[in-house]
């Protein structure tokens, strides 16, 4: 495991809320080329390990190194000018502002103003359902168009990682389909994704290797299409 070139390595990661501990020594990581997944029960831990990766959440202990660098408890924007992205979980668009302000939000620490255009069009290469909703309101989409809005957005940071924290929650099969072939299609592009999902089933297809959680610690992993056949994982993930 000492060969693997990781992107974002987390080793004996400790986080609480007040006195309530929330990460219990967690250790995991994301290869370089690989969409790794973080899948869990509702309050196993999941969210919490995003937060603190991306400086939203201070840690207790540990540490969180991004491309070999010590980023543990740095600030949220120097996270981004580092290349690591968020989509947040519900989203959390400017429903007033257009789509297209949306998305230019997320470009808003870079100084490459000619590629920003470049990037922005192979984002809608990626998300062609946006193209014509550029001038909408971004509240006044559906719940997956919003979804793609938060990815797209975080894409226009030009990240080396990024983290998808519940992205398919509540929406519908056909949209969750569209957002793993995005997902896909990011991947490709070299970007590393780490995606946190309740829906195991969806998450596991998608990835190339998976993590399990409980009570704030990493009960297993493996390769993703390995752990999606492990009948331990059907039963308590996958309704099997």
């Amino acid at each position: 495991m000492s060969s693997v070139d990781y992107s974002l390595k987390v080793d004996n990661l400790t986080a609480s809320y007040g006195k309530v501990p929330a990460l219990r020594g967690v250790t995991m990581g994301v290869a370089r080329g690989q969409v790794v997944t973080l899948i869990g029960a509702n309050g196993a831990g999941k969210s919490t390990l995003m937060k603190c990766v991306s400086g939203l959440l201070k840690s207790d202990g540990g540490a969180i190194r991004l491309n070999g660098e010590q980023v543990a408890n740095q600030q949220p924007d120097a996270l981004l000018r580092r290349g690591l992205s968020l989509v947040p979980e519900g989203r959390r668009l400017f429903g007033a502002m257009t789509v297209l302000e949306n998305l230019m939000i997320g470009a808003y620490c870079r100084k490459d103003r000619q590629q920003v255009e470049a990037d922005l069009q192979q984002c809608l290469t990626f998300i062609p359902d946006l193209r014509t909703r550029l001038a909408a309101q971004a509240g006044s989409l559906s719940g997956g168009q919003q979804q793609m809005v938060a990815v797209g957005r975080a894409l226009m940071s030009k990240p080396k990682l990024l983290l998808l924290d519940e992205p398919t929650i509540g929406l519908a099969p056909a949209v969750v389909e569209q957002i793993a072939q995005v997902i896909g299609k990011i991947r490709n592009t070299g970007v590393d994704v780490l995606l946190v999902e309740q829906n195991a089933e969806t998450a596991l297809r998608i990835a190339d290797y998976a993590y399990v959680m409980e009570g704030g610690e990493i009960v297993s992993e493996g390769i993703a299409a390995e752990l999606a056949q492990n009948e331990d994982v059907q039963r308590a993930y996958m309704g099997m």
